[in-house]
């Protein structure tokens, strides 16, 4: 799917290294276990092929693909420590392994690290991008935990939280692609960042979804987590409003005790069988990645665009 794009890729990969260097010796080390980690690195490839659709083919493509990597790794460290989990993809999430000290103080660094490779371009468009995408990012963390432990939260309340935490840097990520093409116009610039926009929230639905329906051991955490965590996702606010009073009793004490034995979590994923709780949540989810493909209509047919056309349907049909 990015095959055209694969070297650039690579380079970021690199750019992701050689940013991490350091007199402090703690920083490069834990930056190659994150890097060593793994992930999908689908807002950096976003970017660099929404760029090429839009006829650049530069170097800056790869920095500000890094930058995107750096505030996502921070975004990721942070988020372990504010909720208590001692996995990321199947490993010892960093604070797990270095201490919740150390952890917030490398996610601090990620954070300014990644605006000040932005800075050595000269083009304050870019920043304020980035910084306007971070702000709404961690808002959005302030937000969900507002609504940490709230059972009776609203779907409009649910999509706000992963649209500020997950989908904005989706957006931003394609925008800026963008905003690097030597002949976009601000009606090509806003069509991408809906593309963004939409696959964000595609993305968080199916991950929500993955919490229910997805193995242990190809999650790399333990399934189950964001309602043990006091995190009401979309099928379990669905299954409040179409299920039964043993339902509403289920969900609120598995909330309100912060765990559940497995009798009540084979109870829950039945009775979001039955009620189409799942069924439901892919049909939203589905609905987004169609706004997605929509949006690239302004543009015109390339490879480039097929690939961005794509990305949505495997976001979807994803299983980790």
């Amino acid at each position: 799917m990015f095959e055209p794009i694969r070297e650039d890729l690579e380079k970021v990969e690199r750019e992701f290294v050689r940013h991490l260097e350091s007199q402090v010796a703690l920083i490069p080390t834990i930056g190659y276990y994150i890097q060593q980690g793994g992930g999908k690195r689908i807002r950096p490839a976003v970017l660099l092929m929404a760029a090429r659709m839009s006829g650049y083919t530069g170097e800056h493509g790869a920095l500000y693909a890094s930058v995107i990597e750096f505030i996502h790794t921070a975004t990721l460290v942070h988020d372990d420590i504010i909720d208590k989990s001692d996995l990321r993809r199947g490993r010892q999430a960093v604070h797990s392994r270095w201490g919740n000290d150390v952890t917030v103080l490398l996610g601090d660094f990620l954070y300014i690290k990644s605006m000040s490779m932005a800075l050595t371009r000269d083009s304050l468009d870019f920043i304020r991008l980035l910084c306007e995408v971070t702000l709404r990012m961690i808002e959005g963390e302030l937000y969900q935990l507002t609504k940490n432990g709230v059972v009776d939260l609203s779907e409009d309340e649910h999509f706000e939280i992963i649209r500020r935490k997950t989908a904005y840097l989706f957006a931003g990520s394609a925008r800026i692609g963008g905003m690097l093409g030597p002949g976009t116009n601000v009606e090509q610039e806003d069509a991408l960042w809906d593309y963004g926009l939409n696959m964000g929230m595609a993305f968080q639905l199916v991950d929500d979804l993955l919490d229910f329906t997805g193995e242990e051991n190809a999650l790399g955490k333990p399934v189950g987590g964001d309602l043990r965590e006091g995190k009401m996702t979309l099928p379990v606010i669905h299954l409040l409003h179409r299920g039964d009073a043993r339902a509403d009793l289920l969900i609120r004490k598995i909330v309100n005790e912060r765990t559940a034995t497995m009798e009540e979590w084979r109870e829950l994923r039945a009775q979001l069988a039955q009620h189409r709780c799942i069924d439901h949540a892919q049909r939203v989810a589905s609905d987004f990645v169609e706004r997605a493909k929509s949006a690239l209509c302004v543009f015109p047919a390339s490879a480039e665009r097929d690939a961005l056309m794509f990305l949505p349907d495997y976001v979807l049909s994803r299983d980790r």
